[in-house]
Order: C-alpha cells, then sequence, then structure tokens
C-alpha cells in the first residue's frame, strides 16, 4: 500500500519556526535595554534594525537560490544556525564593544533569518500549489504573531535576568525548536507535485522563470513598486504611534496597549489577506489594501483617542497583508520552482521601503512631531500604487513555450 504524504506537518513545522525567527523584528523592544547596558544613543542602537532589514533582504535572497537548488531543509537548518548563532553571539558582547551587535544581530542573526524565512514559504506553497495564498498566510502569520507572543516574555527576561542573558535563554531555545521542526520542512515528491497537472492544467504549462528573466521582465518591476509603495504608511506612521498618540488624547497606557493591537492586526492581515486573494484574485487583494491604507491616512489627519488606534491597527493589517499576498502573487507570475530567490528580488522593494520611508519620517517631522508631510507621503505612495496594481496583468500566469 501506498504511503501518503502528510502535507500537514511541513506547514505546521514551518510556521513554529516563522514564529522563532520573527522576533528579530521586535529589536524595538530590546533597544532600551541595550542602549542602558551598553551607554548608547538611540540613534547608535537603531542602525541595528537597518542593517538586519538589509541582511534579511540579502539572506533571502541567497537562501531562496540554496533552497531553489538543494530544498529548504537544510536552508532552514543553515539559516536558523545563523540566527541563534546571531543572537548566542550577541549575549557575549563586552560593554565597550557594543558595535559588535551590529555584526551579531543586524548582519548574522538578520541573514539566518531571511534565508529560513522564504524556505518555509516556498515549501508551503509547494505542499499546496492549489492554495498558495492560504499556505503563505499561514507561515507568516506566525512570523507576525512572534511580536505579539515574544514581547510580554522579552520584557519580563529584560527586567529580571538582563540583556545578556536574554539573549543566552532566547538563543538555546530557538535552536532547539529549529533542529526539532526544521527536520520536518521537505519539499513534496515529485509525484506529489505532478498530481496537481490534472487539478490545475494552468499550472502544468506554467513558464518558470529563473531569476535572469525575472529581471527581464515587466511584471517584476510594477510588483516591486507595488511592494515599495504599499509599506510607507506603516514605516513612516507606526514608529511615531507614541509621540503622535500622546497628540491625539493618548494615555501611556492606551498608547503601549495600541502597539500590541497593531501587532494582532498585523498577523491577522497576514492571514487573512493572502486566504482571501487565493478566492477573488490577487490583484483584487492588493487593491483593496491600498484602499484601506489610504481611507486611514486621511483619516488619521484628524482622528482622536480610540479612533486613532483603530486606524493605525487597519494601516498594520493591509501592512501584514501585503507581506502574505506578495510571495503568492510572484509564484503566479513567475512560476513555483524558483520562488525561493524570485520572492528574494520582490523583497528588495521590502528593504528600500524599510529604510528609505523611516528616514524620511525624520526628515519630515519637526523634533519628533509629525508635520503634513508625515500623512501626504504615504497617501500619495497608495494612489501611485493603485495606478502600478492596475497596470499589471489579471491573474494568469504566462505560458511555457511547447
Amino acid at each position: 500500500m501506498e504511503k501518503r504524504e502528510n502535507k500537514v506537518m511541513p506547514l505546521v513545522s514551518g510556521a513554529i519556526i516563522q514564529l522563532c525567527i520573527g522576533i528579530i523584528y521586535i529589536w524595538s523592544i530590546f533597544q532600551p535595554a541595550v542602549m542602558e547596558y551598553y551607554s548608547w544613543s538611540a540613534d547608535n542602537a537603531s542602525v541595528t534594525f537597518s542593517i538586519m532589514l538589509a541582511t534579511f533582504v540579502l539572506g533571502i535572497v541567497v537562501g531562496g537560490r540554496l533552497n531553489d537548488k538543494k530544498g529548504p531543509r537544510l536552508v532552514v537548518f543553515l539559516g536558523g544556525l545563523m540566527f541563534c548563532a546571531g543572537i548566542f553571539l550577541s549575549s557575549l558582547v563586552p560593554q565597550d564593544m557594543p558595535w559588535l551587535i551590529y555584526l551579531f544581530y543586524g548582519g548574522m542573526a538578520g541573514f539566518g533569518v531571511g534565508a529560513a524565512y522564504t524556505s518555509t514559504i516556498s515549501c508551503a506553497q509547494k505542499w499546496f500549489m492549489d492554495k498558495k495564498g492560504f499556505a503563505t498566510g499561514v507561515i507568516v502569520c506566525t512570523f507576525g504573531a512572534s511580536t505579539v507572543v515574544f514581547t510580554p516574555i522579552v520584557n519580563t527576561l529584560l527586567k529580571n535576568v538582563g540583556v545578556s542573558q536574554t539573549f543566552l535563554t532566547l538563543s538555546i531555545i530557538f535552536l532547539v525548536i529549529i533542529l526539532i521542526f526544521g527536520w520536518f520542512v521537505k519539499n513534496p515528491s515529485q509525484k506529489y507535485m505532478d498530481s496537481f497537472a490534472l487539478q490545475l492544467p494552468d499550472l502544468s504549462t506554467q513558464k518558470q522563470f529563473t531569476p535572469l528573466e525575472v529581471l527581464r521582465a515587466k511584471p517584476y518591476y510594477l510588483i516591486l513598486f507595488g511592494m515599495i509603495l504599499l509599506t510607507p504608511a506603516y514605516f513612516i506612521i507606526n514608529p511615531l504611534l507614541k509621540s503622535l498618540g500622546e497628540l491625539r488624547n493618548l494615555t501611556e497606557a492606551a498608547a503601549l496597549a495600541g502597539v500590541m493591537v497593531t501587532g494582532i492586526a498585523s498577523a491577522a492581515g497576514r492571514l487573512i489577506a493572502p486566504w482571501l486573494s487565493d478566492r477573488i484574485g490577487r490583484r483584487n487583494v492588493l487593491f483593496l489594501l491600498y484602499i484601506i491604507t489610504l481611507v486611514c491616512v486621511l483619516m488619521l489627519t484628524f482622528a482622536q483617542s480610540y479612533l486613532f488606534i483603530v486606524l493605525i491597527a487597519f494601516i498594520a493589517f493591509a501592512f501584514g497583508g501585503s507581506a502574505g499576498v506578495f510571495p503568492a502573487v510572484t509564484a503566479d507570475y513567475f512560476g513555483i520552482k524558483n520562488n525561493g530567490v524570485n520572492y528574494g528580488l520582490v523583497m528588495i522593494g521590502f528593504a528600500i521601503s524599510g529604510l528609505l520611508f523611516p528616514a524620511i519620517a525624520k526628515i519630515v517631522s519637526v523634533d519628533g512631531i509629525p508635520s503634513a508631510w508625515t500623512f501626504i507621503i504615504p497617501g500619495a505612495a497608495c494612489v501611485i500604487g493603485i495606478i502600478v496594481t492596475a497596470a499589471l496583468k489579471k491573474d494568469h500566469p504566462e505560458k511555457a513555450k511547447a
């Protein structure tokens, strides 16, 4: 009797790994304690996140290439080891050499996260080729949920055992989890994948783009700019949540609650938006995310008190939704075979947005207080993004030449 392949275990294992590596994004929680321990300025400490963002995308590109050649398990192990090693080595950084945090947390851990991130997404999509949006959503949802799950844990550890012991503890726990669940992150057999040819005839004839072919394809640049233009509202407004909230009559407790709410909303967007894109189409969901963001940005110009938190949460929902939809968009347009590295090329747009727009936010703010440009820039980006998305062809993959 032929053994049936289990598609649930790779998905669940990938999601658990994503939950662990997603902690890289709560640098803002580590930062105050790191600043105090190393007598570091806020500007110096914030550079760590910028480095991490750049190496994260580099890890996606390099790890994606290795994933497409050697499979996801090896890349998850290598990426996971780099991530844990980076966190572990951060625990050993002496107080007179804080710049090593750039190398270990920002560089090594960031690169490892990127490699593991793209491999688990690519693997899940291969197991659920008829529901790529759903599979992608489950994976990236747990990555976003890491902020909600680990923020109180990290806060408690930092208060009770300090920076070094917190890094050490987390690195050991995450290493054990990744080594256990990484074993189950593997691609399906070719026979399993071929079985989708009967269910999805368009998929069996779809052209599988190489990275060089992607770079020569017009849709790539439309998707890239779509990624750049959908995320500015989050990158510009979210860092100002506390200062802007105080201007809008939020108490400090409400502002802190707002941080948790945005984390939950982002995780929800990562799950719901790609799931919805399986049903109504990727472009339609992208249009919806742009419209949600645009309306919220416009309303933020006058919103007060708890309405302010609600609007920020919807912006976070759209931001999370973009992280769930774009991997599926990339697979739809360029095929699933090389999607690990191809999605890395699309994520260059994420890095550009993540590095560029926070810098713009500082420029257009006066002593940390937002100006009209704080809302004009992301609003204009949404309008341009809608036009760019409209230029994309409908969700029909290019067929391979006979």
